[in-house]
């Protein structure tokens, strides 16, 4: 049915958006501001740059974001010190991938993240060898919930965006997927997508665990293409 899988990582692959999140509250404290979660929850999904306009108005201003974004840095940098990795494999991961690439299935990274935080972040999880292309933030001009993205990932898989399901957690990353014309695979992280994005879905799954008894139909035999 399908010939290729593209990912989302942030939140997806990778459990960052918590850690992240957390850095941030208390990041904010510092400056004797409650950042709540629900005013934090705003930045899920967006660009680097929309994320930074977003945090910098809640915190009170361009000085008391530079301010944050130090703080976050240093703890995020003191919590890899420890020997584990910073953002772990989210539940189901690592299994979904080593089926996709048993089956001989094309994967690729379609994140908001740089490509060199991409390959960063999953080099330290030895992930890297499942996947065969990679589209980064800095790679394009918009950001989702624009295609841009999932069109230059599929692009470098050298795959139709119909021949391809995208995975995702965030609202914004399902809207970019849809607008590419892929079908949808929704796995929610810290917050459950919006009713109109689960209408449009292919699948809302609790995990990708929950994605791996689906693979005989969305990826039969005959649709494999990896060299």
């Amino acid at each position: 049915m399908f010939a290729a899988a593209i990912f989302d990582m942030d939140g997806l692959l990778i459990d960052s958006e918590r850690p992240i999140m957390a850095a941030w509250i208390d990041a904010a404290r510092t400056l004797d501001i409650e950042l709540s979660h629900s005013q934090y929850m705003q930045v899920v999904g967006l660009s680097t740059s929309e994320s930074q306009a977003v945090l910098a108005a809640l915190l009170g201003g361009d000085e008391a974001y530079l301010h944050a974004i130090d703080q976050v840095r240093q703890r995020l940098q003191l919590e890899r010190s420890d020997g584990e990795p910073l953002f772990p494999i989210k539940t189901g991961a690592a299994e979904f991938l080593d089926a996709l690439r048993a089956r001989g299935i094309r994967c690729a990274v379609a994140s908001s993240s740089t490509r060199g935080q991409i390959q960063a972040c999953l080099g330290s999880l030895d992930l890297l060898h499942h996947f065969s292309a990679f589209a980064g933030g800095d790679e394009v001009a918009r950001a989702k919930p624009d295609p841009a993205l999932y069109l230059l990932a599929a692009q470098r898989l050298e795959v139709a965006p119909a021949d391809c399901i995208a995975f995702e957690d965030s609202e914004n990353g399902a809207k970019a997927a849809l607008a590419a014309g892929m079908r949808v695979v929704v796995v929610p992280d810290l917050k459950h997508p919006p009713a109109a994005i689960v209408e449009r879905a292919f699948h809302v799954l609790e995990s990708l665990h929950h994605a791996v008894p689906h693979l005989p139909l969305w990826f039969p035999a005959e649709t494999a293409r990896l060299p």
